[in-house]
């Protein structure tokens, strides 16, 4: 078979149980009937699967809590000495649960809102779609 270029302008989960595009519904991107076609052919040979997010998805609870507290950390300042600490306390462990991460973090504050703001940027990760948010909710670096 042929291969053209597809544009797929698409966010690519990773899992445990393998790579998905995100498609969030209430912001999907319109193609016409052939660019349809080509991504819906790009996804399988590309080993990707939907993983659709609906309105209601993004709006269920406990799940909105969680990310509401997780974003009201966006943009925080986040000292590189603790940055650095915490990257490396997951590098070196893998993941581990908050509660544990936050033990092995020795700081004078509580390193919740860093570790909060370090998900915004991308650097740390969790699965806030299958439990709330919470003392034992697994964290894990990005890198």
């Amino acid at each position: 078979m042929a291969s053209v270029p597809v544009d797929l302008d698409a966010v690519v989960v990773t899992r445990e149980d393998g790579p998905f595009v995100l498609d969030i519904v209430p912001a999907r991107r319109l193609r016409d009937v052939a660019d349809e076609g080509l991504v819906q052919i790009a996804l399988p040979d590309l080993d990707l699967e939907p993983l659709v997010v609906t309105a209601e998805d993004l709006k269920a609870e406990p799940r909105r809590a969680s990310v509401d507290l997780v974003w009201s950390h966006n943009r925080r300042f986040v000292p590189l000495g603790l940055r650095i600490r915490i990257l490396q306390v997951l590098r070196d462990e893998g993941p581990m649960e908050f509660v544990r991460l936050s033990e092995s973090i020795p700081s004078d504050r509580d390193p919740t809102p860093s570790v909060m703001s370090m998900f915004c940027d991308d650097l740390l990760e969790i699965d806030l779609m299958s439990a709330p948010l919470g003392p034992l909710s697994l964290l894990r670096s990005r890198s």
